[in-house]
């Protein structure tokens, strides 16, 4: 299974997978079970779009009225539409059709923040309560196209909240609930949320969050919200506003009626979904009906290899686009089982999320590479002492994973029997652009491989714009054609989506990231362009870098940043976190530096190398490199909109210490 691994530079490894010798059901054939199958149908997908497209959407999704257009408009006008004259409803068809076919199927597996508080949802169940709450909404005097907020914790009841809001046509902006109250005053405003819905209070690792507070205080400032439904997630008294705030328990037992789902057009908003920087407003992705659920269903299918009786496990909250359509939409559209997970791979211990897959035998797991790096960390005896032997797919999201921590992955959790799928796209795709197929795509550690069906990349040269082709090119990743899953604008401000996604490049869809193109055709994601830096002259991308760190043993994570120097026009400055136990001194601090310029050159060498206790992350595991990197330029007040940070008090203690060591 395995060709060439040296033990040396797992960069060039080589796994090729084969259904036939994994952990693959004998009664069944993956949908895509070799390259060559791979490469034919993403030909089809680019040369052949309409026929590919409609063929997919017949094969996902059901269509009260069928479309008539598969897909019109460009990225360059920004007018992208799909699958034009159709109807259809998200709720049927992730809830009803299957509540139809197999009623006692489970559609969802709650797996609460303490351990042992696991529960089941069918489909039928998921139905009842969809339409409960739809009842509830239509009660509140909601139309189609009014836009609902969320706010609320991972249970099983954001998701049918969700649903409930897709069943009558109205749009929901999901908040992840860690979000500040000036965070979530402002999604609400910018939306024009007419109603919220959220819980008393939250857990999350132990901890309690207080929703209700938060939005509480968030409210004094959005005059557009008239009601605030209250789901009792733990119980406790927490102040209700009469005439606006309702309770979930007693507002859904009075609702008895069945409520049918209303169709709307293929191009009728479905969601909001806000991405967030250092600086300016959260821009608000609008993310359309017919074409997101056609792109999450497909890609849930061939990026996972999912199929009916499978068992899907995202790690990521609803609050971010991967929750929506690799927790939610992808899976239930396919009528696939998904485990809800409210708490933290690492609570109460580092074995829980390996608990996790051994409790509901789960047979695909998604998640991050800080998760994956964390509880590599933790060491192999967590992992070791559960049963895995359920898992088929193990994939990851968020941001490119280091060579290291994917043949851990691969080799301690997969046992190497389960091929890594490396998932490459964004909250303003969607749905994968990048990715391994998973019993069909030789793979290389740290590589996102291939393009997915309907999206042609181009590498451009970021200066002038020119296309680099050929193999061994490094520049920015774009886009050439529009795909179904892509955003439509964002929300009030088409102007700043052209601005920022079609026209940085002509006719073209700017990703904002680097990336190489290797001499087999495999692609390698850089990271951010902002986080390419560029030492006089020579342009070197973070991630390469922090891969060349964490290959020493000593190292649990890094994230390496670019500040201005004014003799180089960037330095380097690299943030080291270390394995348990260990303590910084000089030797570690030169064989990190010695294998930084064996692995890339003298070039690469770090002005700054920095040892801090943890670094600076957002609630998913994401490194906030943003934050390190206006910390080490000095301007530590000047960090902007901390809400997504997962410990805020944990800044300060990084501070102080930044400034000891680099004077700044």
């Amino acid at each position: 299974m395995t060709v060439e691994e040296p033990k040396q530079n797992p960069t060039h490894a080589l796994y090729k997978p084969n259904f036939r010798t994994e952990r693959y059901p004998k009664n069944r054939t993956p949908w895509i079970s070799s390259f060559e199958q791979y490469k034919a149908m993403h030909e089809q997908s680019i040369n052949e779009p309409d026929v590919f497209w409609r063929l997919r959407a017949s094969e996902l999704v059901e269509f009260n009225t069928p479309f008539h257009t598969v897909c019109s408009g460009s990225l360059s006008e920004g007018n992208v539409k799909w699958f034009e004259g159709g109807k259809l409803n998200i709720s049927y068809n992730c809830v009803d059709r299957w509540a139809e076919k197999t009623p006692d199927a489970v559609a969802i597996i709650y797996e609460a923040d303490q351990p042992g508080g696991a529960k089941s949802v069918t489909y039928k169940e998921l139905l009842d309560q969809v339409s409960r709450i739809a009842g509830v909404f239509k009660s509140f005097g909601l139309e189609k196209g009014d836009t609902v907020a969320i706010y609320m914790p991972m249970v099983p009841e954001a998701a049918a909240t969700m649903l409930a809001c897709t069943r009558l046509g109205l749009v929901h902006n999901v908040v992840f609930a860690g979000f500040s109250a000036h965070s979530l005053a402002e999604r609400i405003r910018d939306s024009n949320s007419k109603v919220v819905v959220t819980s008393d209070q939250g857990l999350r690792g132990g901890k309690i969050i207080h929703n209700k507070k938060i939005v509480d205080e968030a409210l004094l400032t959005c005059p557009s919200v008239t009601k605030v439904l209250v789901f009792e997630r733990t119980g406790a008294e927490v102040p209700m506003q009469q005439g606006r705030d309702v309770s979930w328990s007693k507002a859904l037992s009075e609702q008895n009626e069945f409520v049918p789902p209303v169709f709307v057009d293929s191009e009728d908003p479905m969601f909001i979904m806000y991405t967030s920087g250092s600086t300016g407003k959260p821009k608000g992705l609008l993310h359309t009906t017919a074409g997101y659920l056609v792109g999450v269903a497909m890609t849930a299918r061939y990026s996972f290899d999912l199929s009916s009786g499978d068992v899907i496990c995202s790690t990521a909250d609803v609050g971010w686009i991967t929750g929506h359509s690799y927790a939610v939409y992808g899976p239930l559209c396919l009528g696939v089982t998904t485990v809800i997970f409210e708490s933290i791979p690492n609570y109460p211990d580092g074995s829980r999320l390996w608990k996790v897959v051994e409790d509901h035998k789960v047979t695909h797991l998604y998640t991050a590479p800080t998760a994956i790096r964390s509880l590599r960390r933790l060491g192999d005896e967590f992992v070791n002492c559960t049963d895995l032997s359920s898992l088929r797919v193990i994939a990851s999201v968020g941001e490119p994973i280091n060579p290291e921590a994917w043949v851990w992955y691969k080799s301690v959790v997969g046992k190497d029997l389960c091929p890594v799928v490396d998932t490459y796209w964004q909250t303003e795709t969607g749905s994968h652009l990048i990715t391994a197929i998973p019993f069909a795509t030789t793979t290389k550690p740290g590589s996102a491989t291939f393009p997915m069906f309907g999206i042609e990349p181009a590498i451009l040269d970021p200066n002038t714009g020119e296309e680099l082709t050929g193999p061994n090119v490094k520049g920015v990743l774009c886009i050439k054609k529009p795909w179904p899953s892509i955003a439509r604008s964002i929300l009030g401000d088409h102007d700043r989506y052209l601005t920022t996604y079609m026209h940085a490049y002509k006719g073209v869809y700017f990703t904002g990231d680097a990336a190489m193109r290797d001499e087999d055709g495999y692609y390698w994601i850089n990271g951010r362009v902002d986080d390419v830096i560029n030492v006089s002259g020579h342009r070197m991308s973070t991630a390469e870098i922090e891969s060349a760190i964490i290959q020493n043993e000593s190292v649990a994570e890094s994230a390496v940043v670019g500040i201005e120097d004014e003799i180089t026009g960037q330095s380097i400055c690299a943030f080291v976190t270390l394995q348990a136990g260990l303590k910084e001194s000089d030797q570690i601090k030169k064989s990190i530096i010695a294998k930084i310029r064996s692995e890339i050159g003298p070039i690469a060498t770090p002005k700054n190398l920095v040892f801090v206790n943890e670094l600076p992350k957002n609630r998913f595991g994401k490194i906030l490199r943003r934050i390190l990197r206006k910390i080490a330029s000095g301007e530590s007040d000047q960090l902007g909109d901390l809400s997504t940070v997962a410990d805020p008090h944990s800044i300060t203690e990084l501070v102080a210490r930044v400034h000891i060591m680099l004077k700044v």
